[in-house]
């Protein structure tokens, strides 16, 4: 279940995203949408922000010299976008999220193209030294609109039991 409305109140209800330990099924896969259109202006400013000076990600006139013909996306603003897809299904309450692992980037990003999401679960345990959560273990694949993976990554979380998630307890 990705979102449920919990009762608040008389009449009231309160959205609630992402997962439970309880909810993860090692080799089941989540499909992330919605999908997300990378822009112009999203690579540039990330790429200024993130200080990233490879003419690449924002200098035409080099990237048509180049083997791609045109800018590529930078990789860090690709793998932020399909983690962030990612969020709302697999990791909305997670108490820390304790590394990327395999990073793999399988095909050239460019502006105009698509992104779409999806998480596998590939394992789970219970935590030795914390109680009410558990750790997950998933491999999220990034994927353009004409159906190329772009990127492959795993990720491990520290998720808590059902009831025992920050939002669980928060009265505002």
């Amino acid at each position: 279940m990705v979102a449920e409305s919990k009762p608040v109140g008389e009449d009231r209800y309160r959205e609630s995203y992402g997962r439970y330990y309880e909810d993860f099924v090692p080799g089941q896969t989540y499909e992330h949408r919605p999908g997300r259109t990378i822009s112009e202006a999203d690579n540039t400013w990330f790429t200024l922000l993130t200080m990233n000076q490879h003419p690449l990600h924002f200098d035409q006139q080099y990237a048509e010299k180049s083997e791609f013909g045109r800018p590529i996306v930078n990789s860090c603003l690709t793998l932020a976008m399909v983690t962030g897809m990612s969020v709302s299904d697999v990791s909305q309450k997670t108490v820390a999220n304790l590394g990327w692992s395999d990073v793999r980037l399988t095909a050239p990003v460019f502006i105009g193209d698509t992104l779409y999401a999806e998480s596998e679960v590939l394992e789970k345990r219970e935590s030795r030294s914390r109680a009410h959560q558990g750790i997950v273990r998933i491999k999220t694949t990034g994927i353009k609109q004409d159906g190329t993976v772009v990127m492959t990554f795993e990720r491990t979380m520290l998720i808590p039991f059902r009831g025992h998630a920050v939002d669980d307890e928060i009265d505002y």
